[in-house]
């Protein structure tokens, strides 16, 4: 049976972290908050803890997982130090908060956290409860989303719940994350900084930080059947409702709505029930329809932020199909569509009008 702990988001109980802290110590797993998504962590220098993370989620070997640590001085040993100078300047500018950089990993990091490759993925979040377990346990907790892989990551405790349930050790219970989407994974370990993976940290950020930064065409959300990669887990579905998805994309948001409302008469016209994840504030006029306001385009923040809650509600309530509108890729824009496209099954692109 999973143990829930109730904490205090900003003020997290000594008592419930010294128990969840034990339970890592112990080889244990606790989901936990993070100012993105909730996390499933454990012991991070320990392989068979952190193997029991893989099969708790149903993740893939080939996935790594990040490492969590309480200050960018708990960097350091967890790395080769070929570009730790430039890691700690970011550090100083983004750490705490939604940034995992990818270095060389030293010989103290377990194989399982990197999926065998010869890199780690590290950052310190930014979030009370996430840092007092962290301080706590005095170890990197390797914690990837906490929920069943491939299902949209988790913003609130009952997401966790709802997946892992029996599966995981204990949760600290905190109440929504805030930003509501993940990290930004940037590799440090070419010539140019790369973005791997958009989220938090916005690439406009990084940018301005850097000077140069390259943006890898997995971290769109598109990945080639033959195309390298860094990490084979890029392959894989995240983030992905049980109903099969389709994302409406085109630079025009009047011909998006335009062809999502086509494409969801088209479905109700063959019998299917129909889910659409849209901007609020339009009248799609169809009965029967199941309308999931997802947030407007001009508020983004807010759209990152609900998202996976907003697909888990809309694919509870049982649709065949789900019909989701794209966002303009701009700051958070960039990481709700590498989000949004690694959970559709299909691409629809809106002719301009």
């Amino acid at each position: 049976m999973t143990e829930v702990l109730a904490v205090d988001p900003l003020r997290p109980a000594a008592g419930a972290i010294a128990r969840a802290a034990s339970i890592i110590a112990a080889g244990g797993t606790v989901a936990f908050p993070t100012e993105t998504v909730y996390g499933l962590g454990a012991n991070g220098l320990d392989p068979d803890a952190v193997a029991r993370v893989f099969r708790a989620k149903g993740r893939p070997q080939d996935n790594p997982v990040i490492l969590h640590v309480a200050d960018a001085d708990g960097l350091k040993p967890l790395v080769e130090d070929v570009a730790l100078p430039l890691a700690l300047e970011l550090a100083g500018r983004f750490w705490p908060g939604p940034l995992t950089l990818v270095l060389r990993r030293s010989p103290i990091v377990p194989a399982v956290v990197s999926a065998g490759l010869p890199t780690v993925g590290v950052r310190v979040p930014a979030h009370p409860v996430a840092l007092a377990l962290i301080a706590a346990s005095g170890t990197p907790i390797a914690a990837p989303s906490a929920n069943l892989s491939g299902r949209p990551s988790p913003t609130v405790p009952e997401h966790v719940l709802a997946d892992l349930t029996g599966r995981i050790d204990a949760l600290l219970s905190a109440g929504a994350t805030g930003i509501g989407v993940e990290s930004t994974v940037l590799d440090l370990t070419g010539p140019v900084p790369t973005v791997l993976r958009p989220g938090g940290a916005t690439l406009e950020d990084l940018a301005a930080a850097l000077g140069r930064v390259e943006f890898h065409p997995a971290a769109a959300g598109r990945v080639e059947p033959d195309a390298p990669l860094p990490s084979p887990g890029l392959r894989h579905v995240h983030y992905a409702p049980r109903a099969r998805m389709v994302l409406v994309e085109g630079a025009d948001a009047t011909a998006i709505r335009q062809a999502a409302l086509v494409l969801a008469r088209g479905a109700q016209a063959q019998g299917a029930r129909v889910g659409v994840l849209a901007r609020p504030g339009l009248e799609w006029g169809l009965p029967g329809c199941l309308v999931q306001p997802a947030g407007a385009r001009d508020a983004i923040g807010a759209v990152a932020a609900g998202m996976y809650a907003a697909l888990r509600e809309l694919d509870a309530a049982g649709p065949d199909i789900i019909i989701a509108e794209a966002y303009p890729e701009a700051g958070l824009g960039w990481a709700v569509m590498n989000r949004l496209r690694r959970a559709a099954g299909e691409i629809s692109h809106a002719a301009a009008p």
